[in-house]
């Protein structure tokens, strides 16, 4: 792998200005005038930046661990996807996009076959297209009160009454039901309407915007280093499970799934065991409540599997599985074809997807299966947290709570000055992302080398030298 990412990416970073430059200041400053701009990160040159490297106008090119909030997989352009991208499908799809439901392209089964559900969750072998994370989200809570609503009729084969669909239009019930989708505290599910109510993880991503009153359990919060508080982290978990029961059991609008992700990342990258996930499953299970994973973020390799919940152990799958970020394309995947609407139109949008992100994504997984890339991204990982566990004895609170060990490179820790750790960053050339009110979160993408973690650690003993 050295060799081919060699070829065509930097040495290292370089840092020739403050950032952001005199350039990116002037391109800001226009920029502003018609675009919101009060959210930039950093003013990017997509031109020059390559590889794990991005750069900005000024010529400063950055060693990227955040990757478009862990969105970019494979690098910046890179060959393989611009290949793809310069066939003549993808051609095709980008200027007769199709409307998907209506006029779907002859060959859309073997698009799909060949790409997106080719790496389908075990016990998954259908998927609803989408645009983007919340947008999968959303169209996974409505595949959900379907299917809760169906059931409750007596099957698929029952027709609406006319009184459900009369109240349908009044937003009442019986038509609009009372319904809910049960999501945990500091949970980050989109910002759309439905998917914004499930979203616990800031306010000010939910200030003013009217929400469903919807459910939301404790997610456990575990003390580290784990090893050595076992019994207390155990305890906080069956106590979020004995929670997550009691809501099922109690809410006055029943849950008809519940939606979890498996490590909280826009709110402070929270983690929890195996065996707890294990124990949601069972419940949910038991009660005839669905369970909706969203793999948004830890999906597509980046904790040392492809999909973060088959470190769990799971023997009976998820209901559904949304993912975005790292495909470059959205959606749900399912099984069970009772999640299919009894009716045509019921889940359906003008696009449903996208068939040149479809495409795109089927060329990320043959070069993440040519090169390996999730099992290089599980040995990389375990070097760097061995790394950083390391600097974490010699710098005492700078690299607190620190956390992710086996899951790859979706590594995280606690610094009590994390913005200003953020901002410092970039003069040692580093691009880095946080969580929560105190997480620096590492979002490389899958083709980070030990070599670049070299990098990025002297990068860290540089940052917490200067905030020490």
């Amino acid at each position: 792998m050295s060799s081919y990412y060699n070829s065509w990416e930097p040495e290292g970073p370089s840092v020739n200005t403050e950032i952001p430059g005199p350039k990116a200041k002037a391109a800001i400053k226009e920029l502003d005038e018609v675009f919101d701009t009060r959210s930039l990160n950093m003013l990017t040159d997509y031109q020059k930046s390559c590889g794990n490297y991005i750069a900005d106008p000024d010529g400063n090119v950055l060693l990227d661990v955040y990757a478009q909030i862990a969105s970019i997989p494979v690098g910046y352009n890179n060959p393989t996807l611009i290949k793809a991208a310069r066939g003549d499908e993808m051609i095709n799809g980008l200027i007769n996009r199709p409307a998907l439901g209506n006029f779907p392209p002859k060959d859309w089964a073997d698009v799909l076959k060949s790409g997106i559900l080719k790496v389908a969750p075990k016990g998954l072998n259908q998927v609803f297209t989408a645009m983007a994370g919340s947008d999968a989200n959303e169209t996974a809570y409505k595949a959900a009160f379907m299917w809760r609503r169906q059931h409750e009729r007596g099957g698929s084969h029952i027709e609406f009454t006319e009184h459900e669909m009369e109240s349908a239009m009044k937003n009442q019930t019986p038509g609009a039901s009372e319904l809910s989708i049960m999501s945990f505290k500091t949970s980050f599910h989109g910002r759309l309407f439905g998917s914004l109510s499930t979203t616990r993880s800031k306010p000010i991503h939910k200030l003013d915007i009217p929400a469903f009153d919807w459910p939301q359990a404790t997610f456990p919060l575990l003390k580290y280093p784990l090893e050595e508080h076992a019994e207390e982290n155990a305890a906080a978990e069956k106590a979020a499970l004995d929670e997550v029961e009691h809501l099922i059991l109690n809410y006055h609008a029943p849950p008809c799934a519940v939606v979890v992700e498996p490590i909280q990342s826009e709110g402070g990258d929270n983690h929890a065991s195996p065996e707890f996930f294990r124990g949601l499953r069972a419940i949910t299970r038991k009660h005839n409540v669905l369970l909706i994973v969203d793999e948004v973020q830890t999906g597509v390799g980046a904790t040392g599997k492809f999909w973060a919940h088959e470190h769990w152990g799971l023997t009976d799958p998820p209901d559904m599985v949304t993912f975005s970020k790292k495909a470059q394309t959205a959606g749900y995947y399912f099984g069970n074809p009772e999640l299919r609407p009894n009716k045509p139109y019921r889940q359906f949008n003008t696009w449903m997807g996208d068939p040149a992100r479809a495409l795109l994504f089927k060329a990320i997984i043959s070069e993440v299966e040519r090169l390996d890339l999730v099992n290089k991204t599980a040995q990389v990982g375990e070097y760097l947290y061995g790394k950083l566990e390391g600097l974490a004895k010699r710098y005492p609170g700078q690299f607190e709570n620190l956390r992710g060990k086996g899951m790859g490179t979706f590594i995280a820790f606690d610094n009590p000055k994390r913005d200003e750790f953020l901002k410092t960053a970039k003069k040692f050339g580093v691009n880095i992302g946080g969580s929560g009110t105190s997480a620096v979160r590492l979002r490389p993408m899958l083709i980070l080398e030990e070599r670049h973690a070299d990098i990025l650690l002297e990068a860290l003993e540089g940052i917490a030298k200067v905030l020490a």
